[in-house]
């Protein structure tokens, strides 16, 4: 990895503004849910972390907070900033993870179902957690790689992790598996407990959210999207 700086970046203080300098050079957005690992150098983690835990001084002393003789919350600017950027947002700053994939040999052609997976994200709005399951429903030919099983938790949790809006996030999982598998059929299933409406507005705690995207021969053939939605159903209690 190439760590000396250009010129004009290193003239900038901040790692977070060279970043940004890089991604808009680049023509690249950086939303709450895209991953910017490749526009992250060597070390710069480090110095994101130092920078959210500076701002988040200010939010506690804007929020009339006594950190400094309060010892619970000596240090919660440093363990907040360390949980969003290593913990509940990762998956905006570190790679894919690597993940292994295998002809389909056999030739398998039939439905298989992964699931449930639990799954742990942010609402973008409020920065409240959002903590759910996933269900994957494969439909493979013989030009399909298959993945292992842990690995369809791997791809979810790199996803998930970051701050976003349900739809937009399973969307997001189906492409990538979509990209990776290749297989004639792929369906998802998200079922979530949102608490910007468990702890705050409505704070109704009973209510879920459960969404699907259903690709290729799911969205085509009737019978084999009723199939994979009764297995759910059956196994899960919906």
């Amino acid at each position: 990895m190439n760590t000396k700086l250009p010129v004009e970046e290193a003239l900038v203080a901040s790692a977070s503004e060279r970043i940004r300098q890089r991604l808009e050079r680049a023509g690249r957005r950086f939303h709450a849910n895209d991953n910017i690992s490749a526009f992250i150098r060597e070390g710069e983690i480090d110095e994101i972390k130092a920078e959210v835990e500076s701002h988040l001084k200010q939010v506690l002393r804007a929020l009339v907070i006594d950190t400094d003789s309060d010892h619970n919350t000596n240090d919660t600017a440093q363990r907040v900033a360390k949980m969003f950027v290593d913990e509940v947002f990762r998956g905006r700053y570190v790679p894919v993870p690597k993940v292994t994939e295998f002809p389909n040999a056999e030739r398998l052609n039939e439905l298989m179902i992964v699931g449930p997976i639990k799954v742990r994200s942010a609402c973008s709005h409020h920065l409240c957690p959002i903590l759910g399951r996933v269900w994957v429903g494969i439909l493979p030919n013989e030009h399909s790689n298959l993945i292992g099983l842990s690995k369809y938790a791997r791809l979810c949790e790199w996803i998930m992790s970051r701050p976003q809006i349900q739809e937009e996030a399973v969307t997001m999982l189906a492409n990538e598996l979509q990209e990776r598998v290749k297989p004639d059929g792929l369906a998802l299933v998200m079922e979530a407990d949102h608490f910007c409406m468990h702890w705050r507005g409505v704070k109704d705690d009973e209510s879920v959210m459960t969404n699907s995207v259903m690709r290729g021969a799911f969205l085509k053939d009737a019978s084999l999207r009723r199939e994979f939605l009764s297995l759910l159903s059956r196994k899960n209690g919906f």
